[in-house]
């Protein structure tokens, strides 16, 4: 859960920091406060994209910081091991920063850490809800992404397996298309392929060939120059009257003689020993290769062809010997594609319809593990409705073929009806704005129970809310608590009642500029803030303790 939030510099929020406790938390304030803000902020150290102009006006940097416990959290604990993510004891410190001038660094436990591993880590630590979600379930195409998720694990294992099955049915049928449509230019086809496979036959390059022929042709070019540096240094060398071979040689002599008076001079000759050892091999070396080397003018032509038909090559089929065979093998096989074109196109027909009946059967699996937990996600989904008030609500998961892609053969649409006698219809087009955030509420209370998130943040989920509604959410939203560490950003002083911690987002101006400040309230402090909620700037004794009886009937002290 998290236990600590700093944020500085973030738009209008100069510098606040939350001390977070387990339960139910609300944040409230008038509209304009700030209080998405601070859904921004943790989103930012979830790893979410930085957005520059979330940097307060004359900061350099805007920060977040998290503090998280994961002391009774084994499977974000176990995550933090796959991801090779530092923690002190069962704390995780997880930093983020963005520059105004563009760019963001993030730290868990003060070490840099790519963002891509925070995404993957932040969906263990965290599951946010903003009134976003709400339209997510006006689309009907984005409800198979609520049943996967609930899923969880077995749908990721087939939906990796159906991507694969796919990229080889549109492989199959790309390479099947490409063939069909090269019979329509047949003729002209074969006879470029057949130029190109003749052509690069004809040269027949090896890989690195044309390296090595360079240093050859350089010695052939060069061989007089070669030669003459080659006898020459032979001679000082081994050749000629008082050489360095015998100079060498004369004094290794000199010195082992002298040994037996002082046995340190051994330290001397033994390198003067070796040295002669490596200069009569070298002499030996140059020697042979002096020998070899000769002018040879019909060489000199062989190469500098052989180098022009390989740079040609090159400039046609591929930057280097191996692309040009790589180029050679494709236009081979074409070729022989074409050159069989009946029995090529049949063996391309049964390819993509073993490839398509491939894909059909994962998907098909995909689709009989969906229709069967799709049935126990409906129930424990109504099961939740029944928990906000909506008893004569029915909900239900119905799922129609489709052609198979990579996400499979399932077109998913949830149906709802909320009122007795009414046949389940599409979610998208009945359902009031209340009933929306609660079917929300439902679903993601059921999904937040599946995944075991230690934190669940709501950012005004109880749009459209109001009345008796609110205060089934309310009871909700505390029941939710006992399990989870829940914060809450609403507008409604029934949720606000219930919490066991209130905190008030206030806008003040310091210095001529909009200030944001967070606070914690006390009990009596609550008690006017509950008041506003209720009667907006007209607070009488009459609001205040209707704001005591809420607070006494739904939150403090239960």
């Amino acid at each position: 859960m998290i236990v600590e939030l700093t944020v500085e510099n973030l738009a209008i929020i100069e510098r606040s920091q939350l001390v977070l406790k387990p339960g139910f938390t609300v944040l409230t304030g008038e509209t304009g406060a700030g209080k998405s803000l601070l859904i921004d902020a943790i989103e930012l150290a979830l790893g979410e994209r930085a957005d520059t102009e979330l940097v307060r006006t004359g900061a350099s940097r805007a920060s977040v910081s998290v503090v998280l416990d994961l002391s009774n959290e084994p499977a974000a604990l176990a995550r933090c091991q796959e991801l090779g993510v530092g923690l002190e004891g069962t704390t995780l410190y997880i930093q983020r920063e963005v520059a105004a001038k563009g760019g963001s660094q993030c730290r868990i436990g003060g070490k840099l850490t790519p963002v891509s591993t925070l995404r993957q880590l932040g969906s263990f630590l965290v599951d946010l809800h903003g009134q976003h979600d709400h339209q997510s379930l006006l689309d009907a195409e984005r409800h198979i992404g609520f049943l996967d998720e609930w899923i969880g694990g077995p749908v990721v294992e087939l939906l990796q397996r159906i991507e694969a099955a796919h990229e080889r049915a549109l492989e199959a049928n790309r390479r099947l298309t490409s063939f069909r449509q090269g019979l329509r230019d047949r003729e002209h086809r074969l006879d470029l392929l057949r130029f190109q496979v003749n052509e690069i036959e004809a040269v027949n390059p090896q890989p690195g060939e044309l390296e090595e022929l360079d240093a050859q042709l350089s010695r052939l070019k060069y061989a007089e120059k070669l030669a003459t540096a080659s006898f020459g240094a032979l001679a000082t060398v081994a050749d000629q009257e008082n050489c360095a071979i015998d100079q060498l040689g004369e004094a290794v002599k000199l010195l082992e003689s002298a040994i037996r008076y002082d046995a340190s001079l051994e330290s001397v000759v033994a390198p003067m020993r070796e040295a002669l050892i490596e200069v009569e091999e070298a002499a030996h070396t140059l020697r042979g290769y002096s020998e070899n080397l000769e002018a040879d003018p019909a060489r000199l032509d062989e190469v500098a062809g052989r180098i022009d038909s390989l740079k040609r090559l090159r400039r046609k089929y591929g930057a280097d010997e191996n692309e040009v065979l790589e180029f050679l093998h494709d236009a081979r096989e074409q070729l022989a594609l074409l050159e069989d074109g009946e029995a090529s196109e049949e063996e391309l027909v049964e390819a993509a319809s073993r490839a398509g009946a491939a894909l059909n059967e994962v998907a098909s699996e995909l689709t009989s593990l969906r229709k069967e937990r799709a049935v126990e996600f409906a129930e424990r989904t109504q099961h939740q409705l029944r928990d906000l008030a909506m008893d004569r609500a029915v909900f239900s998961v119905d799922i129609r073929p489709k052609p198979a892609d990579a996400t499979g053969a399932d077109q998913v649409e949830f149906f709802f009806s909320a009122n007795l006698g009414e046949p389940p219809r599409p979610l998208g087009k009945i359902a009031s704005g209340g009933e929306i955030s609660r079917v929300m509420l439902a679903i993601k209370t059921a999904m937040a129970g599946r995944a075991g998130v230690p934190t669940l943040i709501f950012d005004e989920v109880d749009a459209g809310l109001g009345g008796r509604a609110a205060v089934t959410v309310a009871r909700k939203l505390g029941e939710l608590a006992e399990h989870y560490q829940v914060l809450v950003i609403t507008h409604l002083p029934q949720i606000a009642g219930r919490a066991d911690h209130h905190f008030r987002i206030e806008k003040d101006e310091s210095s001529g500029r909009v200030v944001t400040s967070v606070r914690l309230l006390e009990e009596h402090e609550r008690v006017e803030e509950i008041a506003r909620m209720l009667a907006g700037d007209h607070v009488t004794d009459a609001v205040r303790a209707n704001a005591r009886e809420m607070l006494g009937s739904l939150g403090v002290g239960r």
